[in-house]
């Protein structure tokens, strides 16, 4: 199971109820932090969040209101929490740019007082856990360099602990080997295969957060089949034109993408200051059924087997 944690559900500038772009995406103890738009470590700290165990962003571009609050966050993780390691993925003109902040402002002509990693960005596999990926994948915003991250569980066999039992199989060493594929003798020479005691393959849950992007119809076969994506909704349809000037998607767009990729939910965020938010999730909807508008602190569970708002 992924849980989200919305941060920042603005575009270009913090609205009174809305802060820039910042998402945090958890599984299991693992964190990552999506984009880190100013004031991020002020909402961190007010989700009740805290920054165990933070040590890895993932920029999905360049633009200030997604990067800016790095300079603070990183400034106080290494003044006033145990920081040894911390990572920052993004294309290279993204971390380019974050290099001449960190560098040039947070610590101009001195070495960072953490191992700090920055990590160039290309599409594919950029993180692997025992049970779960991180991907990077290409998108259409202004100028090279901007990514979307899909995160995917692993699928699975289920162990069927009953069936091995009635097998006689004992606990131990022989159960794990039979997890991890391979065949096992009993003490009575029977033979039992993990065909014998593991259930059927089991799909795990997956999401994307796209960051900005002003065209879906090169994510259609990433987005295939998601439990949950999270896009970009920065204006509503009567002012597609602007939106396609500046790169952006209007509301009914991203629900468009939604429905032929055939996703199991939709979460809208990223909006303009200039719309009420019944109007942007009437838009949605009206294509889109599942689809809802994020709020600063909202939180979201993902599960291959359930979707619903926690």
């Amino acid at each position: 199971m992924f849980e989200i944690i919305f941060l920042g559900t603005s575009a270009s500038a913090p609205s009174i109820r809305r802060g820039l772009s910042a998402q945090i995406v958890k599984h299991d103890e693992y964190r990552f932090l999506v984009d880190c738009g100013e004031g991020t470590q002020r909402q961190i700290l007010q989700s009740g969040m805290g920054f165990k165990r933070l040590t890895r962003v993932l920029l999905t571009h360049g633009h200030l209101d997604h990067i800016l609050g790095l300079g603070g966050l990183l400034s106080t993780l290494t003044r006033w929490e145990a920081l040894d390691d911390f990572e920052i993925f993004g294309s290279k003109r993204t971390l380019e740019r974050v290099h001449k902040l960190l560098y040039g402002v947070i610590w101009p002509g001195k070495k960072a007082p953490a191992k700090l990693y920055l990590r160039e960005v290309e599409p594919g596999v950029i993180f692997e856990a025992k049970d779960f990926t991180v991907s990077a994948f290409p998108v259409s915003h202004r100028g090279p360099g901007c990514f979307g991250y899909k995160f995917e569980e692993k699928s699975h066999r289920p162990f069927l602990a009953d069936k091995a039992d009635s097998l006689g199989v004992p606990f131990g060493p022989e159960r794990r080997d039979l997890v991890q594929g391979k065949s096992i003798t009993l003490a009575n020479g029977k033979v039992i295969g993990s065909e014998d005691v593991l259930g059927p393959l089991i799909k795990g849950a997956s999401m994307a957060i796209t960051g900005d992007l002003g065209r879906t119809d090169n994510l259609l076969e990433i987005c295939r089949g998601l439990d949950t994506l999270i896009i970009e909704a920065t204006y509503i349809h009567e002012d597609a034109e602007m939106a396609g000037k500046f790169g952006h998607l209007t509301a009914r767009q991203a629900a468009e993408l939604a429905k032929q990729a055939g996703v199991k939910r939709l979460i809208l965020t990223h909006f303009s200051r200039r719309y009420r938010e019944r109007d942007i999730i009437r838009e949605a909807r009206a294509v889109f059924k599942n689809s809802f508008t994020a709020r600063d602190f909202d939180t979201y569970q993902v599960k291959r087997e359930e979707n619903e708002q926690k």
